[in-house]
């Protein structure tokens, strides 16, 4: 059997960690070529890319930082002249500085939404200009059930994660008549470095909160991207679908 993303050129910003990195595997496992995009961490972005070439798939890695506009725009360049198109933009980097409002400074108020939105939105803009010739596309931006009902202490990022969903709507509406679908995921808690570290209190107290009583995997999300990044989703757009386990309903 074809697999089901053969041939298709995918980038995933913050790609080499965490829920990236899963997104990036998923897709290449898929057939997808796999551009693993960081801004940090090169070795971790080759450690993916070493990671799907093993497993008998394409990938490279691509260092840039997603909230400098003329970064992304060259970006984009090398990726269609060495790719030729790019078909699926996972929008995925995005960085959280948790505080009470009260007490979050303007600089960290500004980097989390420069990074979480505005990142996002410069790829979106990027990759439209070539998916808009093509007429046909997937824009798929990752945004967070704090998005959806808001957290105490995560003013910013619930902010930008809010504003992702806006976006996608927008978007969805104004790329819909060209072939692209745009739509946004809103994962829950899922099980990684991050969420290993917590307090085991606080853990019991989120689980408390969660209707299907246990942290998301990281398969639970990345199966519904790659459904939204396929063929079986072509007539879905400018929807946010919860990967939450019933958090928010």
């Amino acid at each position: 059997m074809e697999k089901e993303l053969k041939g298709r050129v995918a980038l995933v910003t913050g790609g080499s960690r965490g829920i990236g990195r899963g997104i990036s595997l998923k897709l290449a496992e898929l057939g997808a070529i796999v551009i693993v995009n960081y801004s940090s961490r090169e070795d971790a972005a080759q450690e993916v890319v070493r990671e799907i070439e093993s497993h008998g798939g394409q990938a490279w890695f691509l260092g840039f930082n997603v909230n400098d506009s003329s970064a992304v725009d060259s970006a984009m360049k090398k990726i269609l002249e060495q790719e030729k198109k790019l078909d699926i933009l996972i929008n995925n980097a995005g960085i959280s500085i948790d505080s009470l409002a009260m007490r979050m400074s303007d600089e960290d108020w500004g980097r989390v939404l420069e990074v979480n939105l505005t990142g996002a939105f410069y790829c979106a803009r990027a990759a439209m200009k070539y998916m808009m010739k093509a007429r046909s596309g997937k824009i798929i931006n990752i945004s967070s059930v704090v998005g959806r009902m808001g957290n105490a202490g995560q003013s910013a990022y619930a902010a930008s994660k809010a504003g992702i969903i806006g976006m996608t709507k927008s978007l969805a509406k104004e790329l819909a008549g060209r072939g692209i679908t745009v739509n946004a995921v809103a994962p829950g808690y899922i099980t990684t470095d991050m969420t290993s570290s917590l307090a085991l209190e606080y853990k019991e107290r989120l689980l408390g909160a969660i209707p299907l009583g246990r942290f998301g995997e990281v398969e639970d999300l990345v199966s519904v991207i790659a459904f939204l990044a396929g063929s079986g989703a072509n007539y879905i757009t400018g929807q946010v679908i919860g990967v939450d386990g019933g958090m928010y309903m």
